[in-house]
């Protein structure tokens, strides 16, 4: 009963299968292989409209990248208070901008609230050289706390990125859990919203380590080329990433997995609610959990072999932990069973 998180899970077969059988011959290395390119396409394809697309090994290194693009001295980039970018990067951006730095903005269960946005870049007063000066826009979708942007909240944020001439980029670790739990199109949930740059996740919903930089705005391309290979992420194997991006999105299983991993999401926060010493601490979108816990059945569940992380409260939460309670975090993946789900709900009951 793993439910520690989907970066747990193994390669989806289909994956993994492609990966070998792409190991053989010879490819022009450096993203210039047959594959390579037959990929992007499928990306323009996807996203209805021309793309340049950049594969990467991280997320980190895609939302560094991503976000360090547009840099200038002084720069400031505008993220959630929770967006993994500040919690759980290490300080990759702000090593690799040269000094820059993210600034936090709130917003009920992990999404940025416009108006708040407008209000804390609006702080920054033009050509004051003292306080900084704003570059960009990330946002989180998935976020952090297992909600989804709904694609007007999308609208919102772009609004506010075009009133101060932002860029606005999307951190997309569980894209596909996104779209399918919206039910829309990539199109829709980026480009048509005022995304201007997306890093694509893979990696969670069934690659091996499958990252890619999607620029819409393809005029940036030769210069993010010189960004990524100065970030060390040019990778002379690339059809390796290629290989499973091939067969991530063949057949729509990309969306298949997410599709999965959301209702296994759903069966677990059924379970959580029909408990006696748990309850579901807001209600899940995507394919994260997050429940209060008494600790004796979190202990029990440990025990009995389920894996999953105890969570610290994310800010403005408002409900109630008791001193005998915790809050824990439960994520599904495309390898999670039923029988995961039940046994976990059975033990919690």
């Amino acid at each position: 009963m793993h439910f520690s998180s989907d970066n747990w899970a193994g390669a989806h077969p289909r994956v993994a299968e492609s990966l070998l059988r792409h190991a053989s011959g010879y490819e022009r290395a450096y993203g210039a292989g047959e594959l390579d390119k037959a990929v992007a396409q499928k990306f323009a394809e996807v996203f209805e409209r021309e793309v340049e697309v950049f594969f990467v090994a991280t997320g980190t290194a895609a939302n560094t990248l991503a976000l360090t693009l547009y840099n200038r001295p002084g720069g400031i980039a505008f993220c959630h208070r929770e967006a993994h970018v500040v919690e759980d990067e290490c300080g990759a951006f702000e090593y690799l901008s040269g000094g820059s730095r993210l600034h936090t903005v709130d917003g009920a269960e992990g999404r940025i609230a416009a108006d708040r946005l407008d209000r804390a870049i609006g702080r920054f007063v033009p050509h004051v050289v003292h306080s900084g000066r704003p570059i960009a826009v990330t946002i989180t979708q998935a976020t952090e706390a297992g909600t989804v942007y709904s694609l007007d909240q999308i609208s919102a944020i772009s609004a506010v990125t075009r009133k101060y001439g932002l860029p606005l980029h999307m951190d997309g670790a569980r894209f596909a859990n996104a779209l399918a739990s919206l039910g829309t199109t990539p199109a829709e949930m980026t480009w048509k919203r005022g995304v201007d740059i997306l890093s694509f996740g893979g990696t969670k919903n069934g690659c091996w380590c499958a990252e890619a930089v999607v620029l819409f705005d393809r005029s940036r391309a030769e210069e993010f080329s010189f960004l990524r290979k100065r970030g060390a992420q040019l990778f002379s194997k690339s059809r390796f990433i290629a290989a499973q991006f091939d067969a991530y999105f063949a057949d729509g299983l990309w969306l298949e997995t997410a599709a999965h991993a959301n209702r296994m999401a759903a069966r677990l926060a059924d379970g959580i609610r029909a408990s006696r010493t748990a309850r579901l601490a807001w209600n899940p979108q995507a394919n994260e959990v997050f429940a209060i816990v008494s600790k004796a059945t979190m202990h029990k569940a440990f025990d009995a072999g389920a894996s999953f992380y105890d969570w610290h409260p994310p800010q403005g939460f408002a409900g109630e932990i008791g001193a005998d309670e915790a809050m824990c975090r439960l994520v599904t993946s495309f390898a999670t069973t039923e029988e995961d789900v039940d046994g976990l709900a059975e033990l919690i009951a």
